[in-house]
């Protein structure tokens, strides 16, 4: 079934960081495209050799341009060939870019490696804030245009195993807030972050404990995860002109996680689990 509305027709952006099919940036990608809007595809060199974008950038009538997210050249001429390739300024802009080599090699989050630490701040908070100042020096951005960024709730809460992504996620959020104040005083442009359930990334299994997080966040989220499509057709809605009016905002789409005290549904998993526990025991004793 076409449940297409033409929401983003005429409209046109940049997708940072779609690497598989398993990416948020891809599924938003495809849904876009669904809706009617064009775009320009962008991740490293790497990523896009070993990776299957150009898969989908055959599928969706785009261009791929390589760019390292982190360095302000290779973004002035990704935005200065985007404009070019899609006749005109940009009316949206989706970053995704998200990595923690701390993470990836299981430092503990007291013996950090300093330099990777900085690398993850550079990669998933900082290249937000050059993307925005690139574009804004370049005037690339169409009037009640919307920019989104992915993010997730250890911004504001204690998750052992998310280590300095952590950080990084907090200041990616400040960076929506302060960015977001002057493109909508300067330009009427909006800028927000969703932060997002834990979703089964290609970059989430690097995650210790995701397995975890993802179970707990299930159970305890009274509609279940939000998963890549339930992003996408978020990201929809913010990039369309139905929240012209929507800034400065890290909005929520985790099924209720964020508001709930604890559900029924994770009573049940831990009565389950101490069920579980016991019958162990028995069968100990019994030996």
């Amino acid at each position: 079934m076409d449940n297409s509305y033409g929401l983003l027709k005429g409209k046109k952006g940049i997708i940072f960081g779609a690497l598989d099919k398993n990416s948020i940036a891809w599924k938003t990608a495809e849904r876009i495209y669904k809706e009617g809007g064009r775009f320009v595809l962008t991740n490293l060199s790497l990523a896009i050799r070993f990776g299957t974008l150009n898969e989908l950038a055959k599928k969706c009538e785009s261009n791929v341009i390589p760019a390292d997210a982190t360095r302000v050249e290779d973004l002035e001429n990704l935005i200065q060939k985007s404009t070019e390739i899609l006749g005109g300024k940009l009316d949206f802009i989706l970053h995704s870019p998200a990595m923690s080599t701390n993470i990836r090699k299981d430092r503990s989050y007291a013996d950090l490696n300093y330099d990777w630490f900085m690398k993850t701040l550079d990669v998933s908070a900082l290249s937000f804030h050059k993307v925005m100042q690139v574009i804004e020096k370049q005037d690339a951005m169409n009037e009640w245009g919307s920019i989104l960024a992915i993010s997730y709730i250890a911004a504001q809460r204690a998750f052992p195993g998310y280590s300095d992504m952590a950080e990084a996620k907090a200041m990616l959020e400040s960076i929506a807030r302060s960015f977001g104040y002057r493109f909508a005083k300067n330009k009427n442009v909006r800028v927000n972050t969703i932060s997002q359930s834990p979703t089964k990334t290609t970059a989430a299994s690097g995650i210790n404990l995701f397995d975890v997080f993802y179970e707990y966040a299930d159970k305890m989220s009274p509609l279940g995860n939000a998963d890549h499509e339930d992003f996408a057709n978020y990201a929809i809605m913010m990039f369309s002109d139905f929240t012209r009016k929507v800034t400065m905002q890290n909005l929520m789409n985790d099924g209720g996680f964020s508001s709930s005290g604890i559900t029924e549904d994770f009573i049940k998993y831990i009565k389950a689990d101490e069920n579980v526990k016991e019958s162990k025991k028995t069968i100990e004793i019994q030996k």
